[in-house]
């Protein structure tokens, strides 16, 4: 477009008016114009290079406009925005507990006294589970753990697994005691579950019958072993350990890992027994795990992402690694990844929060989706900086492991 100040051509006929549309219509020029033909263009270039070279560039000059978003496209803007709470962490692992009724009843997590199992009618229905994690998913969730209480007591599991395969989840495990693996085992693997943890915290059949309040050791080593020869390799067995109840086995559990080729985690207790019996004497630091097991067996560092839980290590001369899980010892709350949802609906943002943050209400009132996700966006952005564990004024949370989800 030639700028009608410096072109006498346009000057001419200002009365016709000097917008855009108005110099496209007098261009080109009538015949009479001295600006008309070959002759007329190289005059006008002569002039165009005169021009600019005796004549200062005008300045150029910016301007913005702010033209506010519609509330609905603000929404939708936030929900597809990663989850990220004030400390920059991105929350990209959710924990779902579906049920928190359990057929153990291990005395790190769960009381020996009769049922106080949550109500029915407490519970989120499948749809409402599908609901959510469809939400967080949108939100940048990439890995589930199916958890409980025993997930597998709860029936309709396994096409729940296949529900949030559908949805995109790109790591899709379960935490399960093993009891009831063997015959569950191959439906779960169809619906499209990626890995397994299974709890094992003795290899003596006694002590196991001691710490687990049952008489099932032998079901759940037949679960360890179908896993192993399915696609959920490499499995997963996880341990707690309690001083001067199954400490003595860490060396065995070790060899345990070498022999099946599996990941044997060793997971420091914590303040999470319905009993309230925690105390840190009871607590066995992952760093004399490490010490022990090293000392009979050479271990060399795994690459893992900062927000795993376990810092891993394999054996120098064999299949299997070992995981060391120490939320006392050694806390990694500055890279966390995780949110927790329960059985009865209520969001929490650490294992040891203080609060809740109740969904249900949400899911069975007229909340859209994106009130939902304006929620959650809300209770991730107050996430806990860290556990304070080892706090002077730390304080266990209300609820115990049963209640949260594993």
């Amino acid at each position: 477009m030639l700028p009608r100040n410096r072109y006498p051509c346009y000057q001419a006929r200002g009365a016709q008016g000097t917008g855009g549309n108005a110099r496209s219509s007098r261009w080109p020029p009538s015949q009479s114009s001295p600006w008309f033909g070959k002759e007329g263009i190289q005059r006008l270039a002569s002039y165009r290079d005169a021009t600019l070279v005796s004549s200062p560039k005008p300045p150029v000059v910016w301007a913005f406009l702010f033209v506010p978003a519609s509330k609905d496209l603000a929404s939708r803007t936030k929900k597809n925005m990663p989850l990220l709470d004030k400390f920059g962490r991105q929350i990209y692992d959710l924990r779902v507990s579906v049920t928190d009724r359990c057929n153990f009843r291990c005395v790190y997590c769960r009381s020996a006294n009769p049922e106080n199992n949550m109500a029915e009618h407490a519970l989120l229905e499948w749809d409402e589970y599908e609901r959510l994690v469809k939400i967080l998913v949108g939100m940048g969730i990439r890995k589930v753990r199916v958890t409980g209480g025993e997930p597998l007591v709860r029936p309709g599991v396994e096409e729940f697994i296949a529900r949030l395969k559908k949805l995109g989840v790109q790591d899709l495990s379960m935490t399960t005691n093993g009891h009831l693996l063997v015959d569950r085992l191959d439906a779960l693997v169809a619906a499209g579950l990626d890995r397994i943890n299974i709890s094992l915290d003795s290899l003596n059949k006694e002590k196991f019958e001691q710490v687990t309040r049952t008489k099932t050791f032998d079901q759940v080593m037949a679960g360890i072993e179908a896993a192993r020869a399915s696609s959920l390799r490499p499995v997963k067995v996880n341990a707690v350990l309690v001083r001067g109840l199954n400490d003595d086995e860490v060396e065995a559990f070790a060899e345990f890992a070498r022999e099946k080729d599996i990941v044997m985690r060793f997971i420091e207790f914590m303040p999470l027994d319905a009993d309230r019996a925690w105390n840190r004497d009871l607590m066995v630091p992952a760093a004399e795990v490490y010490k022990r097991i090293s000392a009979k067996w050479p271990l060399i560092p795994v690459v893992h992402e900062r927000s795993e839980t376990a810092r891993k290590y394999r054996f120098a001369d064999s299949g299997g690694e070992i995981g060391l899980i120490a939320p006392v010892t050694q806390p990694f709350c500055g890279h966390c990844s995780r949110i927790r949802l329960t059985a009865d609906g209520k969001l929490r943002t650490c294992l040891f929060s203080k609060d809740d943050h109740d969904l249900k209400s949400l899911l069975r009132g007229p909340a859209t989706d994106r009130e939902i996700g304006d929620a959650i966006h809300a209770i991730v952005d107050q996430k806990e900086k860290g556990h304070r564990i080892n706090e002077p004024d730390f304080v266990a949370p209300s609820r115990t492991m049963v209640f949260i989800g594993g």
